[in-house]
């Protein structure tokens, strides 16, 4: 069962963010996998293909490169 799922973010000036979410009650991963999912649709659009492939945040300060369900 996972508490928190951390998000990683990549700002243009280098800066790599770690994003907590705690969930109120634990839940399953494949429950943090969809919950990541959604928030990464909520908040950056797909680039590509290309060299400049990924995920653009919305408010266009860098990137999202993934996350982790701990």
């Amino acid at each position: 069962m996972v508490k928190t799922l951390v998000l990683l973010i990549l700002l243009f000036d280098g800066t790599l963010i770690k994003k907590e979410i705690n969930f109120p009650l634990k839940v399953s991963v494949e429950g943090c996998f969809n919950y990541a999912k959604m928030y990464r649709e909520a908040t950056s659009k797909y680039q590509g293909p290309g060299l400049n492939q990924g995920w653009y945040l919305n408010d266009k300060t860098g990137t999202y490169q993934g996350f982790i369900c701990e």
